[in-house]
């Protein structure tokens, strides 16, 4: 063989192998980040999420804490972890910020919510909450969620 067909074997071996690799279809399992975990395993009122908590909470957060713990834990339960039977958990990837902004809170307490993401039903309006309220709870939820690395 010339040395130029050597040259176009020697450089094309590797391009073509190449473009094959990377205008192959992927083999590997696509995994929805929004999908409803399997709680099959679970019983009705165990936790849906392990939440890892951040070592310390802003101020707000703090004072978002009690106000969750009083208004919200009893469906979403502690830290927000979800409840099967219940209602699901606010630390996951479906409340992040750019899905669910922080108006969304405030309009599900004042509102209700339609199910929609997940299979718990209606939440009902939740009475007794002001808008400062939920910007601490809310606040509460976002330091939980970057905690847990959704943001």
């Amino acid at each position: 063989m010339s040395r130029s067909i050597w040259t176009y074997v020697v450089l094309g071996v590797p391009v073509v192998g190449l473009a094959v690799l990377l205008l192959s279809p992927s083999t590997a399992p696509v995994v929805d980040p929004m999908a409803v975990p399997d709680t099959s395993n679970l019983e009705v009122g165990e936790a849906i999420a392990d939440v890892i908590i951040p070592a310390s909470f802003s101020q707000n957060a703090q004072i978002g804490q009690i106000a969750f713990e009083g208004a919200c834990s009893a469906c979403h339960g502690v830290n927000a972890a979800g409840k099967k039977g219940f209602a699901p958990p606010l630390v996951h990837v479906t409340y992040r910020p750019g899905h669910h902004g922080d108006e969304a809170f405030w309009r599900a307490t004042q509102n209700g919510v339609q199910s929609h993401h997940w299979d718990f039903g209606n939440m009902p309006q939740i009475e007794g909450l002001t808008r400062s309220d939920v910007s601490y709870i809310v606040a509460y939820v976002r330091e939980l969620q970057q905690a847990n690395g959704i943001n």
